[in-house]
């Protein structure tokens, strides 16, 4: 069966079954091919007509599963099971409103280098396009299995790195993928909430969904153009 993308409006994600640097780190700098920020390297990936860095975003100073972010001019980011070789590998896990820098507008540049942004709804729409609807397009080489199996025919390498939850848990590394957008949740509700890309590793599905901000998702930046 053709894999589809799922919009799946107003509703919170379902595929949790748990199982010293400044705001504005240094200035990038980048060549055709990379960028390098905060002392780490990124590689960009065309897209279509978008500019994606191929990791996962990893800036910021590790916190405590049990702890929160503050708006304290600190990036602050939680590593799976407080283990910073899986921010090495897999990025950082952040807040929505700490990778959004304590902004709110759709498209804000937030933790990302300056000419950077983080995604919009709208820009991950494009890139499912791209791929074709074709989550396993999106994944890396090795991520996912069977039917899941990641082809990377995008060059998008996305990794299964898992979340953090409110409930301070860590859950799904090498079964799900989170990667925020900037976009927040246009149904109204006392929770606050923001739309985020999912990718499981048993199949093919791209899952754009709202989810509580207080959760812990991968970063994965775009070029402004």
């Amino acid at each position: 069966m053709k894999n589809v993308i799922y919009f799946i409006l107003g509703s919170l994600l379902v595929f949790t079954s748990c199982k010293k640097d400044a705001s504005n780190p240094i200035s990038p700098n980048e060549d055709a091919l990379t960028v390098t920020y905060s002392g780490k390297v990124y590689h960009k990936v065309k897209i279509g007509n978008q500019t994606w860095m191929k990791e996962n975003l990893d800036v910021g100073v590790m916190i405590d599963s049990l702890q929160n972010p503050s708006n304290n001019g600190t990036i602050e980011k939680y590593c799976y099971r407080n283990d910073t070789a899986n921010c090495s590998k897999y990025g950082g896990l952040y807040r929505w409103d700490e990778a959004m820098a304590y902004d709110t507008v759709n498209g804000a540049k937030g933790i990302c280098p300056t000419g950077w942004h983080i995604p919009t709804r709208a820009e991950f729409n494009k890139l499912a396009a791209e791929a074709d609807h074709d989550g396993n397009a999106l994944k890396a080489v090795g991520q996912g299995k069977g039917s899941g199996m990641g082809t990377d025919l995008s060059g998008f390498s996305g990794l299964l790195g898992g979340g953090h939850f409110y409930h301070g848990d860590f859950c799904n590394l090498g079964f799900y993928a989170y990667i925020w957008s900037s976009t927040e949740n246009d149904v109204p509700s006392d929770t606050k909430s923001a739309y985020s890309l999912g990718l499981w590793y048993e199949g093919g599905g791209i899952f754009l969904e709202t989810t509580y901000w207080e959760s812990g998702f991968s970063i994965r930046c775009i070029k402004d153009e």
